[in-house]
């Protein structure tokens, strides 16, 4: 016999499954609540690049604004300008520590004038080592902590910082006419950044620094006879050979270069520990997929140009020779300062080791090439 439910448990079953309800529903909201939280804080950062908008140098900080949008789902949201929208070239790094800009995309020669040790960070000496072994150093060979004590601890700078972009040799640069000499260089009006100024002013030239948007101007005026900039794409789509037709390749002046991200370190520092390590990783995604683009761009460009008319010339191995000379001068020279003289033993120790060992283990490319691609 089936027994009746009194009045006590049927109010005590609608009691529970009031209860229930109530805690259900507290828990969606709870659950809804989140996603609101997120959404009203989303962060938003200003990010300025030190390159023209039609550079493919903006481009690849495009790519890498575009992987933190994507990774930070709305949480982090930058937006990128171009090269004097906020602040010109040179002075984005103080922008960013004033809190103007939240975080831009350069590369340390530019700083160089705060301390000459910034330009072994971006353009180091011709060690024998390419880019992609630079940014080794960085991450492995004790690169990025050395980096940080000039940044943070030396000059006391707002600011946190990511190396990235592996580059390949730049040329020696844009002339009037075929360099065949070192001594050609003597007197000209030749426009670099960073460590390599001094390089050029050992050799005789007559050296100024600008910014990358301005170069093509300052030739067409005659303020400058010639000028290297970075790559075949960025020298194509800034006008190079609209002022110059003697291109000379290959050179020791930035044999090996990086670009550089900052961000506020105050404002990066007041992220979630989720959203900085999509900074950090986007940053070292973005080194990857850049090394792999220039691949098929800069070989695209460069026989464009050729095909536009541009004389393509091999730079001498007298001017090389006369390169490596001027460093050891140099690094002489500024190596009087210690922290200068700290990186660059840093520096030679992972080139001795890593690039030694490159040339054992790697077999050399020229044989293999040339039996299959050279008439």
């Amino acid at each position: 016999m089936t027994k009746t439910p009194d009045k006590t448990d049927v109010n005590s079953r609608r009691a529970f499954l009031k209860k229930g309800a109530v805690a259900a529903a507290a828990g969606a909201a709870g659950l809804a609540m989140p996603n609101v939280a997120r959404a009203q804080d989303a962060v938003n950062f200003k990010f300025q690049s030190t390159w023209p908008a039609k550079d493919i140098f903006h481009e690849f900080a495009a790519d890498f604004v575009a992987r933190v949008n994507e990774m930070a789902g709305g949480k982090l949201k930058i937006e990128l300008l171009a090269a004097g929208s906020v602040a010109k070239a040179f002075e984005v790094q103080d922008a960013v520590i004033a809190g103007t800009l939240d975080g831009g995309h350069g590369v340390t020669a530019y700083w160089y004038g705060k301390h000459k040790a910034f330009s072994l960070f971006g353009t180091p000496p011709a060690w024998g080592w390419r880019a992609n072994q630079m940014l080794g150093w960085v991450k492995y060979g004790g690169g990025q902590a050395l980096y940080d004590e000039l940044v943070q601890q030396i000059l006391g700078l707002n600011l946190v910082g990511f190396l990235t972009g592996p580059m390949p040799t730049q040329p020696l640069g844009w002339f009037k006419k075929e360099m065949t000499s070192a001594g050609d260089l003597n007197g000209v009006k030749y426009r670099t950044v960073g460590l390599s100024a001094d390089l050029f002013k050992e050799m005789g030239a007559a050296v100024t620094i600008m910014g990358g948007g301005e170069i093509v101007p300052a030739m067409d005026r005659g303020l400058l006879d010639a000028a290297e900039f970075n790559n075949p794409s960025s020298d194509k789509l800034l006008g190079f050979a609209d002022v110059s037709k003697d291109y000379m390749l290959q050179s020791y002046h930035q044999s090996a270069e990086s670009f550089e991200i900052v961000f506020n370190k105050a404002k990066f520092d007041a992220l979630a520990p989720e959203l900085q390590a999509i900074i950090k990783y986007a940053s070292e995604a973005s080194s990857a997929d850049m090394s792999w683009k220039a691949m098929d761009r800069y070989s695209t460009d460069l026989a464009a140009l050729k095909e536009a008319g541009v004389k393509v010339h091999k730079t001498p191995d007298s001017v090389l020779q006369a390169q490596l000379a001027a460093w050891d001068k140099v690094l002489a020279a500024q190596s009087a300062e210690p922290f200068f003289a700290k990186v660059l033993e840093s520096q030679k120790a992972w080139v001795k080791r890593v690039v030694g060992a490159e040339f054992e283990l790697e077999v050399e490319q020229n044989m293999a090439f040339d039996h299959f691609f050279k008439a």
